[in-house]
């Protein structure tokens, strides 16, 4: 994206909006203001191993990247910036501006920097928390933009005149918003609030994250609750910090006996009373710039480099495309919808007058009926030939087997995307035809971006389709942030999905756990009948399995394996995590396909029935190394190969490096799964052990941890003899 390598300094201009930007503490991470001297580096990413410190907002003059521990390596993006013309206070996405003429400051992002313009349901939900927590909203009608970042569910930087206003985050715990204003954000609200306002003693102590007493204190708002973010004063400080109390509690403490010698500002030792812990004061001045230009202008500024990255991504699709190995194949755009999609059906549009092309809708049967609608009228009004394959009843066929789908076991993806795919006409055309080369039948336009997650982060221009191997996947916007997806749209006039107007940063499957609970919670609001179906099944799953409704409520069910937030957030909760064991006939239901893990290797996932953990922890250790959790619900296997879970809701997942050798992996744990449950007592395998490590408790097998694994009792057990018998249809499941 224009990769000059000139360096600028900050203008005077911008200077009296951001004297001391600051950072929040707590679920925090990257760097978030306007850098000088930073290099316009291209777009593509780095690996970093160091550990990062996280300290309140930093100095604007400071770029800050963060990174995991050195146990966990990730790779971080260069191009995690976008710049701001502080004459025409609009965002850019080069450095000159198209109004002025003048070069933008930078404006250093947090990773992974996917930072896209405010949606009008977004400014409602900001115009509502600040209204109902300082009584007041002093942003109007400017453009806000909203950087994602890390946190436990929806959680964003509000970007406002070229600084963070604030972060917005959607807590679990409450199941709503709230929002955390930075050191200038509350600089800027405590000249309008109303509320949430607390004035200290003057002082001439440092306060930077302390904690203060009642005695300390001259003023403090009575509509103040515990946990709350507040405005505070201290003489010619101002910033921001978090109640301990009710402000109804307040006066009560402040009529307290006050002990002698405390004339000044007492700092909490631990003995006293906290009352409020201090996030960040100074003395420095913030304010809003007076100028508030609209989307239009907006556009103008950027169009040069809007017409720049049209010009590269339709580059990459002819150079791509024009091969003489690619001419007569047939070229597809996947349609699903969605913004990035929209983008790359119209760039493809552009490219390709004089060859066909051609929109595919892979419709799971659970999509939204707004996305279904939209698809099916653009293409129309488009005049695009429109495919579409429909999965049906797919998902309600098979969740009755394998449970709610979870982001660490998505079997719906398999069932209702994967297996329509596989399918689908355009495989079944290509295959037809004559002299493919390499494998490749047909060539397929997608939307996916590096920015959308770190997972992504590694795309190429191309890539062949494991899942359909007779298709080349063909990635033209690749390096392309949120902002940019929305400038080309609306630069292009382009009508979009409605869905992102009403809340949703994306807009698959309305039920995926992988989609954030924010969005998930709207809809309840927009498709109440649709919500309240899926709930009463989830309520009546949970029951089944001894879970509460608060479970449900919260989203646990979004996990098999459920992360450490979500283990703390239980406990805080006081929720139960632990499935209650169920027993059912044996039986195994194999998700249909075998999947890429996000982390590398391959996955297989099936549903186990009449199998308990726990009576699988006394015999699994045949397979490998074995860990059993007992208070997670889940037990792991190591083997040379690869690793095998199963967890206490009945659901297995294999997973090693190579699709043969998860097959490979998953085929021996069925098989040694069939065998714990159809062991007839008969003790062979006991005397086929040469070390002893295979035994029957009251005809139950068990083999302990001297088991050297060798196969032996295997090869003598009369059940595993006929595995393929007693689960005649593995391979078909599998489609090996």
């Amino acid at each position: 994206m224009h990769q000059k390598k000139e360096k600028h300094q900050p203008s005077s201009s911008q200077k009296h909006i951001r004297n001391s930007p600051d950072r929040s503490s707590q679920d925090r991470k990257g760097s978030q203001t306007l850098g000088k001297g930073t290099k316009n580096k291209s777009m593509n990413f780095k690996e970093k191993t160091s550990a990062r410190k996280s300290s309140g907002f930093e100095k604007p003059s400071e770029v800050i990247t963060f990174t995991k521990k050195k146990s966990s390596p990730r790779f971080e993006y260069e191009d995690d910036k976008i710049f701001w013309c502080g004459k025409c206070n609009l965002p850019l996405i080069g450095e000159e501006c198209g109004i002025c003429g003048s070069k933008g400051e930078v404006l250093q992002l947090s990773q992974p920097a996917d930072v896209r313009f405010c949606s009008p349901y977004e400014r409602e939900v900001i115009d509502r928390q600040l209204h109902s927590a300082f009584g007041c909203n002093p942003l109007g009608d400017k453009l806000i933009l909203l950087n994602k970042i890390p946190g436990e569910d929806k959680t964003d930087e509000v970007l406002v005149d070229g600084f963070i206003f604030g972060i917005l985050r959607f807590e679990l715990s409450k199941m709503d918003y709230s929002f955390e204003p930075s050191l200038q954000g509350a600089k800027i609200l405590l000249k309008h609030a109303r509320d949430r306002k607390v004035k200290l003693k003057k002082t001439n102590r440092h306060l930077n994250g302390k904690s203060v007493t009642v005695e300390s204190i001259e003023a403090f708002d009575s509509n103040i609750k515990t946990g709350d973010f507040v405005l505070v004063t201290a003489g010619s400080l101002t910033g921001y910090g978090v109640s301990y109390i009710d402000g109804a509690d307040f006066s009560d403490l402040k009529n307290l006996p006050e002990p002698e010698n405390r004339t000044e500002l007492k700092l909490s030792t631990g003995a006293e009373t906290k009352v409020l812990r201090i996030r960040k004061v100074d003395s420095s001045e913030a304010s809003l710039r007076p100028e508030t230009p609209d989307l239009a202008a907006c556009i103008e500024a950027n169009k040069k480099h809007l017409q720049a990255l049209g010009k590269n991504a339709i580059n990459t699709i002819r150079g791509i495309i024009s091969r003489k190995e690619y001419r007569k194949l047939p070229v597809y755009v996947s349609f699903s919808g969605g913004k990035d999609s929209l983008v790359v059906l119209d760039l493809a549009r552009s490219s390709l007058k004089q060859r066909e092309l051609k929109a595919f809708f892979l419709n799971t049967g659970i999509e939204f009926p707004e996305t279904i609608e939209f698809v099916r009228n653009f293409c129309r009004e488009k005049e695009i030939p429109l495919l579409e394959a429909n999965a049906g009843s797919a998902f309600r066929e098979q969740v009755g087997k394998f449970g709610p789908p979870a982001k660490d076991f998505r079997w719906c993806c398999k069932v209702c995307k994967l297996a329509s795919a596989g399918d689908f006409e355009t495989g079944k055309e290509a295959s037809s035809q004559e002299g493919t080369i390499g494998g490749v039948a047909y060539l397929t336009i997608d939307g996916k971006r590096k920015h959308e997650s770190f997972s992504r982060a590694r795309i190429a221009a191309s890539e062949t389709n494991p899942f359909v191997p007779a298709q080349l996947n063909i990635f033209p916007i690749r390096d392309w942030k949120a902002i940019e997806v929305w400038l080309y749209i609306h630069w292009r006039q382009l009508s979009y999905n409605p869905l992102y107007d009403l809340g949703f940063e994306r807009v698959g499957c309305w039920l995926c756990p992988s989609a954030l609970a924010a969005e998930y919670a709207r809809v309840k609001d927009l498709h109440p009948e649709m919500y309240a179906k899926w709930n009463a099944f989830l309520m009546k799953w949970a029951k089944s399995r001894g879970l509460s409704e608060k479970f449900v409520e919260h989203g646990f069910w979004r996990w098999k394996e459920l992360p450490p937030k979500m283990l703390k957030l239980a406990e805080e909760l006081g929720i139960s995590v632990l499935a209650r064991e169920k027993t059912e006939d044996f039986e195994i239901e194999v998700v249909s396909g075998i999947s890429p893990c996000r982390a590398g290797g391959y996955s297989i996932e099936a549903a186990v029935k009449g199998i308990r953990e726990n009576e699988a922890a006394g015999f699994i250790n045949v397979l490998g190394n074995t860990v059993y959790a007992e208070d997670l619900g889940m037990l792991l296997v190591k083997t040379g190969t690869g690793t095998v879970k199963f967890f206490s809701n009945g659901n297995l997942l294999a997973s090693s490096e190579t699709k043969e050798k998860a097959i490979s992996l998953f085929k021996e744990a069925a098989k040694q799964f069939t065998r714990l449950s159809r062991c007839t007592g008969c003790g062979i395998c006991v005397k086929a052990c040469p070390v002893g490590a295979a035994s029957l408790e009251e005809k139950t097998p068990h083999v302990n941890e001297a088991c050297i694994r060798c196969g032996k009792c295997t090869e003598s057990c009369v059940v595993t003899r006929y595995f393929d018998k007693l689960v005649p249809d593995l391979n078909q499941k599998l489609k090996v």
